[in-house]
């Protein structure tokens, strides 16, 4: 068992209180910074969603939040996740308290190890985490105001531990409700979910394998896969059918919907949604139609 940090509970390495202290409402959206813009930030937060999610490992001096920030005011914004190999802790905990200052109480600052595929000096992943943790404690970034990206039972045990609660990615509401119950109750909950609204099976399976194809190449992601039944087989060719739709919401936004809430039914406290469409497409008019259907 890992030693207790500020703000623990000395005798089981737990926060007493893990209710995240933003207010990130049950659905929010998730994108990498080629897609925000403050016009779709704007957009969003009229239409009623909780939280815009920065996806793709922003900059550790996370201008790109604070471009979101500035768009909007009063959504809650989050990265999803600064990559804890690219990002010291110490530029980031400077840059959460610039962003703290300048629009309280309104940024998550969600962080994860990333993927060995991805990154020459990947080792100790599950030392990292707990030390990267620790300089956030040291750099005063309090425990209630950060999550992190996680997969598999050891980093969602940490995410509670450690931070508000877990970010899960690319997973299904089987995966949350297993992540709940190794979570318990009290501890943020908020996986990622892609949709294409799209009725048409094919068309939509195509835009999906389309933004799946990187993601079977990674590790993590396959191994998480297995984890929940898929096979070698589901993984390769760019995706079985069962996977792509297990993984890809699509059909009518009421479709849509009801998967997105079969995540909430499962155990989730909030799901960001990413919306899938044609490069240069406007996303907002997609996600006006599916907020209205949420409600």
């Amino acid at each position: 068992m890992e030693p207790a940090r500020p703000g623990l509970h000395p005798e089981i390495g737990r926060r007493e209180e893990n209710d995240v202290a933003v207010e990130l409402g049950r659905f929010g959206v998730w994108h990498g910074s080629p897609h925000w813009g403050p016009e779709l930030a704007a957009g969003l937060e009229q239409a009623g969603y909780g939280t815009l999610w920065l996806g793709a490992s922003p900059e550790a001096d996370l201008r790109d939040a604070e471009v979101l920030l500035a768009s909007t005011s009063s959504v809650a914004v989050g990265t999803s996740i600064v990559n804890m190999w690219k990002s010291p802790a110490a530029e980031v905990a400077a840059s959460y308290h610039r962003l703290e200052d300048e629009h309280p109480g309104r940024f998550l600052l969600g962080v994860g190890i990333g993927h060995p595929e991805r990154t020459g000096t990947y080792r100790s992943p599950y030392e990292t985490i707990v030390s990267y943790l620790d300089e956030l404690d040291d750099a005063k970034v309090p425990a209630d105001r950060r999550a992190l990206a996680a997969l598999g039972p050891k980093v969602l045990k940490l995410s509670g531990s450690r931070t508000a609660g877990a970010l899960p990615y690319l997973t299904t509401p089987e995966h949350t409700r297993e992540a709940r119950r190794i979570l318990g109750g009290g501890v943020l909950l908020a996986p990622e979910q892609m949709i294409v609204l799209e009725t048409d099976d094919e068309i939509a399976r195509s835009t999906a394998r389309d933004r799946l194809a990187s993601y079977l190449q990674l590790s993590n992601y396959t191994s998480n896969f297995k984890r929940y039944g898929f096979t070698d087989d589901d993984i390769a060719d760019g995706g079985s059918d069962r996977l792509v739709d297990a993984m890809v919401l699509h059909g009518s936004a009421v479709e849509v919907a009801e998967g997105l809430n079969a995540h909430l039914q499962a155990g989730a406290d909030h799901v960001a949604i990413q919306l899938l469409g044609p490069e240069g497409v406007d996303l907002l008019p997609g996600y006006e139609a599916l907020a209205t259907v949420l409600g």
